[in-house]
């Protein structure tokens, strides 16, 4: 492999690599460190590089990896030692800068890393930097009035979507070869979807959120960005609850095996109101290809999707302010936040504690009436657009679809909140290009802790539809 195929592997080919001694971790590094310094400038994915650290981790893992068999000092982490990564940057690491791409926070040093880091280290991974993101993750564009916008690697004049953005661009660049995120209302799967990359919001409480600086707790998820469902499932492994997911089911030939039976449900209401053209048709598609690969498909109603939105928002509203209240951020420092987040969090002040209550009822109520629709119609996962449109130019806050014009944060946030609301795994895979070369995403929500056949499902489509396009950068 060239240097460019390297940083576009798989991390089980790079694993493979290492243990075969045909590349060394240090070798691999340097590689990508030097791909950040070249195009980071270009994408400003990265708010923090560590080369320093990165350089002195790679030599541990090179240390542990690289000493003969049946030495007591050769240690084997797993496949996840010696894999450059970045980690979005309200995930606190000690001794490293987590500005959450805020400028109340932008000399804040935490001294202690949070649990997914910590999980992260015991794994060998290595650690490239902090990536950029909407400010204290309260946006879907990564449009940052303070360290400026975070580019999409397939049309830099476009969002890489938000509120993980940098993340997923920095997958999508070959600048990293996974990232952790978080998704509040679809962090993770709209960046994934506008990026071209995969992007998984596990079961809610499956992964830690301890250090890590919070939107909405009710709906708060970490997970992983990755280039294919089976990355993204090595990098859940290192960084999921070790009583979520027992390693039995952690063995390649289980967890990447085709599903005995795939049910889908496509849900009859919500979901196809609001699409474009393009959308809608890469969607139909990937529905027939599913069918060829023997997939089983069946309508169903579940009418409380119309109130996930609004519902969303109540409980996302007072909850970010509570925080930010709570930490002395605001209104103290109101003149630090950038204009679009200070205005939602004046929202959550005026929202009242009746409508929250009420919307943490419809919450269980949606969870509940999900699943039984779900029991009824006998399906896993429910098969859906993630987002309504393409990656939108930087900057455009209003959409036209058919005629009709739409706040653009809205209908990237559409698709995705019911996964948050009811609690449930859900994720996003490319599924196709539009004629102006930016890529659409597939969304899989699956019930509560399916997050290991949600992967079986994904990995399945992406085996037998590769996505092997890479960004002209």
């Amino acid at each position: 492999m060239n240097n460019i195929d390297l940083a576009f592997a798989s991390i089980e080919e790079i694993a493979k690599l290492y243990r075969q001694r045909k590349l060394s971790p240090v070798e691999l590094t340097q590689i990508i460190l030097q791909r950040i310094e070249r195009l980071n400038p270009k994408l400003n994915a990265y708010l923090t590089f560590t080369p320093e650290i990165a350089l002195a981790q790679a030599k541990r893992a090179e240390s542990e990896l690289f000493v003969p068999r049946g030495r007591k000092s050769r240690r084997d982490r797993g496949t996840l030692h010696g894999i450059p990564i970045s980690l979005k940057d309200n995930i606190c690491t000690a001794g490293i800068r987590t500005t959450a791409g805020s400028k109340v926070l932008s000399k804040f040093v935490p001294e202690q890393d949070a649990t997914v880091v910590t999980h992260l280290k015991e794994a060998g991974s290595v650690l490239l930097g902090k990536t950029h993101m909407h400010e204290f993750a309260y946006g879907t564009t990564t449009n940052n009035p303070h360290y400026g916008p975070a580019r999409n690697p397939w049309n830099i004049e476009c969002v890489p979507g938000g509120s993980s953005g940098g993340s997923a661009a920095a997958v999508a660049a070959g600048l990293c070869f996974a990232s952790v995120g978080t998704d509040t209302g679809g962090s993770l799967r709209i960046p994934a979807a506008l990026c071209g990359v995969t992007g998984l919001k596990p079961t809610h409480g499956n992964v830690s959120d301890e250090g890590i600086i919070p939107l909405s707790p009710s709906l708060d998820c970490t997970g992983p960005l990755a280039r294919s469902s089976r990355d993204a499932a090595i990098l859940l492994r290192a960084i999921s609850k070790q009583n979520t997911f027992p390693s039995s089911s952690w063995s390649p030939a289980k967890l990447f095996r085709k599903p005995s039976k795939i049910r889908l449900g496509i849900p009859q209401e919500f979901f196809f109101d609001v699409l474009v053209e393009e959308v809608a048709n890469y969607f139909d598609r990937a529905l027939r290809d599913l069918r060829k690969l023997g997939a089983q498909m069946k309508e169903l109603s579940i009418p409380l999707l119309n109130e996930t939105e609004d519902a969303g928002n109540q409980i996302a509203w007072p909850e970010a302010t509570q925080y930010h209240r709570d930490s002395g951020y605001f209104p103290a420092r109101a003149t630090e936040y950038g204009e679009d987040v200070r205005s939602r969090l004046e929202m959550g002040d005026n929202t009242s504690a009746v409508a929250y209550l009420e919307a943490l009822e419809l919450q269980k109520k949606f969870a509940k009436q999900l699943r039984e629709k779900m029991d009824e119609a006998g399906v896993d996962a429910l098969v859906v657009p993630t987002t309504p449109i393409a990656a939108p130019l930087i900057g455009e806050e209003k959409t036209q679809i058919d005629g009709k014009s739409y706040l653009t944060r809205a209908l990237l946030l559409r698709l995705n909140r019911p996964a948050n609301l009811a609690g449930v795994p859900a994720i996003s895979i490319p599924c196709g290009v539009t004629s102006s070369g930016l890529p659409i995403g597939l969304q899989f929500i699956g019930r509560h802790n399916s997050d290991l056949l949600l992967l079986q499902i994904a990995n399945f489509y992406q085996n037998a539809y590769p996505n092997a396009r890479r960004p002209l950068l």
